[in-house]
């Protein structure tokens, strides 16, 4: 039953999605077609998702469609530019069509972006009355730090707070642009510089430290600069797996692991490094029940189907507290405002040299969707789902205003050259140049879609960064 339970609310998950992205395409679409038949132009097809329609319907002369190509959709304005290699003909009248104005071609190509802007605002206000979960780290002081990682080899000590990186202050340690873990990730050069406030010190300290990268596979994106930090937090017990280790102990959900052999824990991080590889040793926990300090004896095993070959004990863990989730209201200013931040910071990091930001980090539809279901299936996902149309529309109103051809910013660009020569660019090789720029992005999206499979769907995992240890043992 439960089995069948979960499988409906996964599929109303998906239904939700796929009908947001349907409403976001058809608001945005929405605003070319209202636009165009207010300024006079002919209006062939208004269809969502490309290619040959599943469905169609023709009223007052407009055919009405659904594609079976699950992305994208528009609006056929053969007035416009001539777009019939890409969106397909159905005009049985070939008779000429009277010219448009340039202004007009304007309008109608800002009127797409300026709906999905709208939309933006909308669901800002949205939030702005229902507000959503903070979901940020306001500590930045250094819980964690791997042995042998660049941020122990750069003498950064746990009990250290980051102020600033790379000259810039961080507000927190991860869930904003100016948090520690996205400057880290974000950073450029062969060093990131850390200030810090370290007990005892009576002047912050400056210290340089190298990062690293995580393996993947080829089908994955790569992954984001790292140093080996952690912020501390709370070892919550999650699940417990029947007949497991920690099982026959006796630990339960929602217990807190205080110490391991009489090392107290400051963070989850710790907790792994003295449990993984270290079958057949027996340790001892502490931990807090409700009011109550029990002391439990564990000893690790493998698993028979283990892949990594780490010993475990068993168990889940819970958030351990470090997340703040408590409900903030930003106002739609505020929100779209961090999203064209967000956008502008992704853009310069992408085309920067020193950066490894690449275009393979961006998301194409298949990421963009997983990302939707991952927030709707939280606690107040909804929330974080309508915040996140906020974020999805200016960057779908911002990337249509690149001014390429195809995208609606090109048709701008376009209508503003014919108003300074007095004529257009001719139809057969703007056809042409926007059948090859169609390809591109389309070759594009299939790049970044299979990294979207690829990191989401396929086999195995991104592997950690390998610290380098300098003849000591590695733990962990």
């Amino acid at each position: 039953m439960d089995t069948v339970v979960n499988l409906l609310q996964t599929a109303a998950s998906i239904a939700i999605i796929v009908a947001l992205f349907n409403i976001i395409i058809f608001v945005h679409e929405l605003g070319h077609f209202l636009a165009a038949r207010w300024r006079g132009l002919q209006v062939d097809r208004f269809q969502i998702w490309f290619g040959k329609p599943l469905w169609k319907k023709e009223v007052n002369g407009v055919q009405y469609g659904l594609g079976w190509l699950p992305f994208g959709g528009f609006v056929a304005l053969p007035q416009m530019a001539p777009m019939e290699s890409i969106e397909g003909d159905n005009r049985d009248d070939k008779a000429p069509l009277p010219k448009v104005k340039p202004l007009d071609k304007i309008i109608v190509a800002l009127a797409g972006p300026i709906f999905s802007f709208l939309l933006a605002l909308t669901a800002g206000l949205i939030v702005w009355n229902v507000g959503k979960p903070e979901d940020f780290i306001h500590s930045t002081e250094i819980g964690y730090i791997a042995k042998g990682s660049p941020a122990a080899e750069a003498k950064l000590q746990v009990g250290d707070r980051i102020l600033a990186i790379n000259g810039e202050e961080v507000n927190g340690f991860a869930g904003s642009l100016d948090s520690v873990q996205e400057r880290i990730m974000l950073s450029e050069g062969k060093e990131i510089e850390f200030r810090v406030a370290r007990p005892g010190e009576p002047e912050p300290l400056v210290l340089r430290s190298g990062f690293k990268i995580a393996d993947s596979p080829w089908f994955r994106r790569s992954g984001m600069r790292n140093v080996g930090i952690g912020v501390p937090n709370k070892t919550i017990v999650g699940p417990v797996s029947e007949g497991g280790p920690a099982f026959k102990a006796g630990l339960k959900t929602g217990d807190q692991i205080l110490s391991v052999n009489g090392e107290k824990l400051i963070t989850r991080d710790r907790f792994f490094d003295l449990i993984d590889d270290a079958a057949g040793k027996t340790f001892e926990f502490e931990i807090l029940r409700k009011d109550s300090v029990l002391t439990l004896n564990v000893t690790p095993v493998v698993p028979l189907n283990a892949k990594d070959g780490l010993a475990k004990i068993g168990i889940g863990f819970l958030p351990g507290g470090e997340v703040s989730v408590e409900p903030v209201y930003p106002t739609p200013a505020k929100q779209v405002g961090d999203s064209l931040r967000m956008m502008w910071v992704t853009i310069a990091k992408i085309v920067s040299k020193d950066s490894d930001v690449g275009p393979q980090h961006l998301s194409g539809p298949v990421g963009i969707g997983k990302a939707m279901y991952d927030l709707l299936t939280t606690e107040n996902g909804w929330r974080r789902l309508i915040w996140f149309l906020v974020l999805f529309n200016v960057n779908l109103a911002v990337l249509n205003m690149l001014p390429l051809p195809v995208l609606d910013g090109g048709h701008v660009v376009l209508s503003l050259g014919e108003m300074i020569v007095g004529k257009p660019v001719k139809a057969r090789i703007l056809e042409v140049v926007q059948t090859a720029f169609a390809l591109v992005i389309l070759c594009f999206f299939l790049f970044i879609t299979s990294k979207d499979i690829g990191d989401n769907f396929f086999w195995g995992k991104t592997e950690a960064p390998k610290w380098p240890t300098s003849g000591a043992e590695a733990q962990g």
